[in-house]
Parts: C-alpha cells; structure tokens; sequence
C-alpha cells in the first residue's frame, strides 16, 4: 500500500522482470537479424570473391547500419512525442489501431 502515499509505483515480480528482459532481448535480436539481413543484401556481393570485407563493403556496412539505428531513433522519438500529445490531450491511447 506504500505505493498509495507516495511510495512511487509498485516493485514488479522476478516473474515481471524476466519476462521484461525476455522481451528486450527478443526485440534486439530481432533488431540486429533486420540490420544484418537488410544491410548485407545492400552491400556485399553475392559472388565472394575475397575472404574478406573489401573497403567499399566495410564503408556501406558502416553507413548503412549508421543510418538503420538514426531511423529507428527518428521513429522512436517521433512515436513518443504523439503518444505524449494523445495522453495529454487526454486520449486513452488505444493503441497504433484505434480511431
């Protein structure tokens, strides 16, 4: 009841956290097998003719994960901000879907 007078809001259970942690790792593998998938189909031949990484294809590696993570940043923020404005002006916050 501590939470009631001032507390701050109540501890979530081990059960609560693993699950929370569970799902973080879910949504940065899932994260990281987009960037690899999307980034490697747009800059290393299919051929292989090298062992390894040629300048080029380390340079669009790099811009192209650089780029991935400024996007997903831009999202993010921007998704946060109008969650803001709905919950301030009041808005449940249905969800992506709700009218």
């Amino acid at each position: 009841m501590s939470f009631l007078f001032g507390g701050g809001r109540p501890q979530p259970s081990s059960a609560e956290k693993i699950a929370a942690a569970e799902t973080e790792i879910d949504m940065v593998t899932e994260m990281f097998n987009r960037i690899v998938r999307s980034c490697t189909t747009k800059c290393v031949q299919n051929d292989y003719r090298e062992g390894e990484l040629n300048k080029a294809e380390g340079v669009c590696l790099d811009r192209c994960v650089s780029k991935f993570f400024e996007v997903t940043m831009k999202v993010s923020e921007k998704m946060q901000s109008e969650g803001a404005a709905k919950a301030a002006a009041g808005g449940t916050g249905g969800g992506m879907f709700s009218m």
